[in-house]
């Protein structure tokens, strides 16, 4: 399990599963024999394996989700990051579309790849809408006709399929299983707040009871959501200039986007107007839901989303150390760049992706799995509206380049955060040697004079490190080296 000093202490395109994906595949066996003993605590391909306490540590906190559909093209990319994590959400409704017979084939298939990409998988648990919950869906979705979930007519029936879930996957090495997606949201989750907690509750229950390893993540409320926790946070403490403030900056990209639900606030009472609409409202209800069952430790991992401009990331991590109980890790299953007809060049777009994921490992979120890996032409907003690393046809772009890179220093390291000497950033240590991940803290330049065995270059170059002198700003610069970070940064004056 990597270690770390952090000074924060917690811790999407979904695809469908189905069959006919791949067909031409021969199917892998649905219960795999438990792998033979690999050192270190290695998993079934001597990857990430569910750690001595319970937890579900990664070699690599770099990771991401992707279209399984997609795989022969990704899977080259997927290699470069390995030791990370994925997730993958099934649907109850989808598996069991008849009572009695359940189809796991398309959940298998993406089991068996994800060990041999030695990548850990986790997977989110979903009911849907169908016999098994009754009622009518009001919101259908995607070519796959995805739609809200509500509470089950049986929970003993629920129990018996979460209990499968978890006892089919764990000889993968799947250990940790999420209640839902952003039920926060209507078109997620039909239900109320006392309903979805009372799920949780009980999905909890049977996870544990089939697998005393595996640990429970709630449902992911979304990254508009989260802005409105820590603007009313802020409020509430009687902080206004602050919490306007937080709001502007994690709202910049997204003020107008959706009408009147995030609307330009430049004064309180705009602000206070702007979260008790219907949805910010419920926003906050389901926010401070999920809250609960982290406190009351039903819910083992708190998952993150954030699409915003790296610049939100500082409000959102002080936001998180404070409202999370002490020893329950933080996991960013989705992180993106939402940025509706965006028109930063690939330069500027790969800078700031590396910003993102930099600050948040650094500020102690143990996993980040960017989404999409790879932009998808036919999504439903018809323009890239969230970031990929990859081309649709899985060319690696600077970004995916850059993410890569970032993998490769963060593999089986200690983490560190860096804020001195007028920068900001990540520091990844393997032993004596030292990989710095850096940019200026202001809008001036930072000089970093030559060291002896201290090389710098920036990411996702193909020249060769150079020694000397370097200049910072706002571009990520990468400084490696013998030493201790602060050994690296000793000579700037």
């Amino acid at each position: 399990m990597r270690r770390r000093r952090v000074g924060l202490l917690v811790g999407a395109v979904v695809l469908a599963l189905t069959a006919g994906a791949c067909t031409s595949d021969p199917e892998p066996e649905p219960n795999p024999p438990p792998p033979s003993a690999a050192p270190d605590g290695a998993g079934p391909t001597g990857g990430p394996g569910p750690a001595t306490d319970g937890t579900s540590s990664v070699p690599n906190p770099f990771g991401a989700h992707w279209d399984w559909s997609r795989y022969d093209q990704f899977k080259p990319y997927l290699a470069k990051i390995s030791g990370s994590a994925t997730y993958q959400e099934i649907t109850w409704c989808a598996i069991e579309r008849t009572r009695g017979e359940r189809d796991w084939s398309g959940l298998d298939r993406i089991a068996q790849r994800s060990r041999d990409l030695n990548i850990t998988l986790h997977i989110k648990i979903r009911t849907g809408m169908c016999w098994a919950t009754g009622g009518s869906p009001q919101f259908t979705r995607g070519q796959l006709n995805k739609t809200e979930s509500a509470m089950p007519l049986d929970m003993a029936v629920y129990q018996g399929f979460v209990t499968e879930v978890v006892k089919r996957y764990a000889p993968y090495g799947v250990r940790q299983f999420a209640i839902e997606n952003e039920v926060n949201a209507p078109q997620y989750w039909a239900g109320s707040t006392a309903d979805y907690k009372r799920l949780v509750t009980s999905a909890a229950e049977a996870i544990r009871a089939a697998d005393p390893q595996a640990r429970v993540v709630d449902s992911g409320i979304s990254s508009v959501a989260y802005g409105m926790g820590v603007a009313d946070r802020l409020l509430q403490a009687g902080d206004e200039p602050g919490a306007i403030a937080a709001y502007q900056v994690y709202f910049q990209r997204r003020v107008g986007t959706r009408g009147q639900k995030i609307p330009q606030v430049d004064d309180v009472t705009v602000l206070r107007g702007a979260l008790a609409n219907d949805q910010n409202s419920r926003n906050l209800q389901f926010l401070a839901a999920t809250e609960e069952l982290i406190a009351e430790r039903v819910v083992d991992v708190r998952q993150l989303h954030f699409y915003e401009h790296f610049s939100a990331v500082p409000v959102l991590l002080d936001y998180l150390r404070a409202r999370s109980p002490e020893g329950v890790p933080t996991q960013a299953w989705e992180v993106g760049q939402f940025w509706r007809d965006g028109d930063g060049d690939a330069a500027s777009r790969s800078d700031e992706m590396v910003k993102t994921v930099s600050q948040l490992v650094a500020g102690g979120i143990d996993q980040v799995l960017w989404l999409p890996l790879g932009y998808n032409p036919n999504n439903r907003a018809g323009s890239e509206v969230r970031y990929g690393l990859l081309d649709p046809d899985g060319t690696e772009r600077l970004a995916g380049t850059m993410m890569a890179e970032l993998a490769d220093a963060a593999r089986d390291a200690t983490i560190e955060p860096v804020a001195e000497k007028g920068l900001t950033g990540v520091a990844f240590r393997r032993g004596e040697e030292s990989t710095l991940v850096v940019w200026s803290s202001s809008a001036s330049t930072v000089s970093v004079p030559a060291a002896p065995g201290v090389t710098n270059d920036r990411l996702g170059t193909d020249s060769a490190a150079r020694s000397g002198a370097v200049t910072i700003g706002p571009s990520p610069v990468v400084l490696r080296g013998p030493g201790t970070p602060t050994t690296l940064l000793s000579p700037i004056r």
